[in-house]
């Protein structure tokens, strides 16, 4: 009987904890959304530009308008609009495909990161702190954690493939 209970109350403990888990990684997306709402605020831009800025430093392949417009969920038209904001601002710039020279790429200016940085310095000093707070196994976890979370959602996220739902 003990044995019985003791799996009950793991799997009690176990469900509650995920939840917690879930409940929190919520929590934390919700709070990148406002900070790139305030970002978007400090730099004087809409937040679909902040976010095409992200997508244009962080991206492992180069992006042409039309695959930021894929990746934000909008119209080639409203894409090339935001694009030009970007570059007007000087944000991104426009440069040929390193490996085909008749495509055109947009990377981002130095400008454009030094902005971004100082803006976000104060919060990147606090996450850093947080983040030297743990010890090499918890880091490891907390890696591990975000890479696996990343994954799926990014996988979610390449699924989707309806066009009806995309909107300017």
């Amino acid at each position: 009987m003990q044995v019985d209970f003791l799996a009950t109350m793991a799997a009690v403990v176990d469900e509650r904890t995920g939840r917690a888990v879930g409940l929190e990684l919520r929590r934390v997306l919700q709070a990148g959304r406002e900070m790139q709402a305030a970002l978007a605020r400090r730099l004087g831009v809409r937040v679909t530009d902040v976010q095409a800025m992200d997508h244009v430093a962080a991206t492992d392949e180069p992006l042409g308008t039309v695959e930021l417009g894929d990746r934000l969920g909008m119209r080639s038209a409203s894409a090339a609009a935001l694009v030009s904001r970007l570059i007007e601002a000087g944000h991104v710039v426009r440069e040929s495909h390193p490996a085909d020279r008749r495509r055109v790429v947009l990377t981002p200016t130095v400008h454009g990161r030094a902005e971004v940085r100082d803006q976000l310095a104060p919060m990147l000093d606090e996450l850093t702190a947080v983040i030297g707070a743990l010890d090499d196994a918890e880091a490891a976890t907390v890696l591990r954690f975000l890479q696996q979370a990343g994954a799926v959602m990014r996988s979610y996220a390449a699924s989707d493939t309806g066009e009806e739902d995309r909107g300017d």
